[in-house]
């Protein structure tokens, strides 16, 4: 039998039945526990040559190293336990171990690993408990680690936080101890291969054709939008879609924690804040990212999420000229909305007095866009509002489109209709400015 693992496989060489992706002749272990041929087999496995081989062929190259090895010891494994074995370290190897299975599911939308056997996901839109298991809380750890890695980000007990992305733009956040007790914890929100348009999204009943008609001129007469909703309310994906009514000649520029929004358009500049070194330097905040963005001549400017004092450089640039500026926050209305964004200017301006925050707030944005998580998992957009003008020290605002609840049907789905107030809108200048103010109107009808 040839043995391979002298030198470094090629990405497309094929490998003969005699080949086998080892670097020495199998030495016999008395070992018969899971564990134990898992060491075993991984002491014969190349890790050089085993980096460029294809994943399918390297579990195919591995399950015939678990045979021999079974074989060989005379361990008692079926076809199918071979299988497993050779699947789960191939993916331990050039993938992320036990997630797998759920990354490649497109109906899975959230992964919270909490432990090695307590993992829990979202499908369509309700939490449930997975079948997968890690081996221990350093099989966590390892992943976490290979995640973190691949963006040029570390995690350990001196660096026990991170946010980092997956090849795919799946959102990561990885917590070790000593601030997780337990295990260390890994949460993933996984985004959709193909991007929701709206006409998706009112397809799954998120909203209906009249107020995505709104959104889509929303968009395209350049208003500056603020998209609020709790944690797992659909925000990214809406701001993702509402992104496709952006005209293909503009140049804009995306400021993000974990690059995460996959826009469409040709002219797209992604920038990604970075943490602090071992050294203690080099930290780059969301407030340093939309300064420089500032000068690279955008026409837009999209924060992927809003937390601190960079509030105030959104609100300014919104207001110098870079209209149809687009960013999330987290809140549970959209009066809630205002008073965060007023609350994170005052981090990082606590003598600012709050008229003249209100004030740039009120001139900065145009709409507020409330989206929520139902209890039947449907995310929906439920409160589309315009700021209208400062009266005294209050912002007045007016609701363009509400959801009422109605009811639920005997599949336990929620029930309700859109409601248009039909007012006025404060912006109604800029509609006519783009030809849309009698397509707005058309649109409030059709809800």
């Amino acid at each position: 039998m040839k043995i391979f693992g002298k030198r470094a496989l090629q990405p497309n060489e094929e490998l003969t039945e005699t080949e086998l992706l080892v670097t020495a002749p199998a030495t016999p272990l008395p070992v018969a526990e899971d564990k134990g041929l898992r060491e075993r087999v991984l002491r014969e496995i190349d890790p050089a040559a085993a980096a460029d081989v294809p994943p399918a062929l390297l579990r195919q190259q591995i399950e015939r190293i678990v045979h021999e090895i079974a074989t060989q010891d005379r361990i008692e494994l079926s076809a199918r336990e071979q299988q497993r074995v050779a699947e789960e370290l191939a993916n331990d190897m050039v993938g992320y171990g036990p997630l797998e299975a759920v990354l490649r599911d497109d109906q899975v939308t959230d992964i919270m690993v909490n432990g090695p056997t307590n993992i829990f996901i979202e499908r369509r839109g309700k939490l449930e408990r997975a079948t997968i298991r890690f081996r221990d809380n350093q099989h966590i750890a390892t992943i976490a680690q290979k995640i973190a890695a691949q963006v040029g980000r570390r995690i350990d007990e001196a660096s026990p936080m991170v946010d980092a992305r997956l090849p795919d733009g799946s959102r990561v956040n990885v917590i070790f101890p000593p601030l997780a007790i337990d295990s260390p914890c890994i949460s993933i929100r996984k985004f959709s291969k193909r991007s929701l348009t709206l006409q998706d999204m009112t397809a799954i009943g998120s909203l209906t054709g009249g107020v995505a008609r709104l959104l889509e001129i929303a968009a395209r007469c350049r208003l500056n939008l603020l998209i609020s909703g709790g944690t797992g309310s659909g925000k990214t994906t809406l701001m993702n879609a509402l992104s496709r009514g952006i005209d293909h000649a503009e140049r804009i520029i995306t400021v993000e924690d974990a690059a995460e929004l996959r826009l469409q358009q040709p002219h797209v500049i992604r920038l990604e804040t970075r943490p602090v070194s071992l050294e203690g330097t080099g930290l780059v905040t969301q407030r340093d990212l939309v300064w420089n963005a500032l000068r690279m001549r955008p026409d837009r400017i999209i924060i992927g999420e809003v937390r601190g004092a960079e509030a105030f450089d959104m609100l300014q640039a919104m207001n110098t000229g870079h209209d149809g500026s687009i960013s999330t926050l987290h809140a549970n209305s959209a009066r809630d909305a205002l008073s965060r964004v007023e609350n994170m200017v005052m981090m990082g301006h606590v003598n600012l007095p709050t008229r003249a925050i209100r004030s740039q707030i009120v001139s900065a944005l145009d709409l507020i866009i409330q989206v929520e998580r139902m209890r039947d998992g449907v995310r929906r957009v439920t409160q589309i509002t315009e700021i209208c003008n400062l009266e005294g020290d209050v912002i007045t605002m007016n609701d363009v489109v509400r959801f009422e609840f109605g009811g639920e049907d005997a599949q336990g789905r929620l029930s309700g209709k859109y409601v248009s107030m039909n007012a006025v809108s404060a912006f109604v200048d800029r509609l006519e400015y783009f030809g849309f103010d009698r397509a707005w109107k058309d649109a409030l009808q059709e809800i």
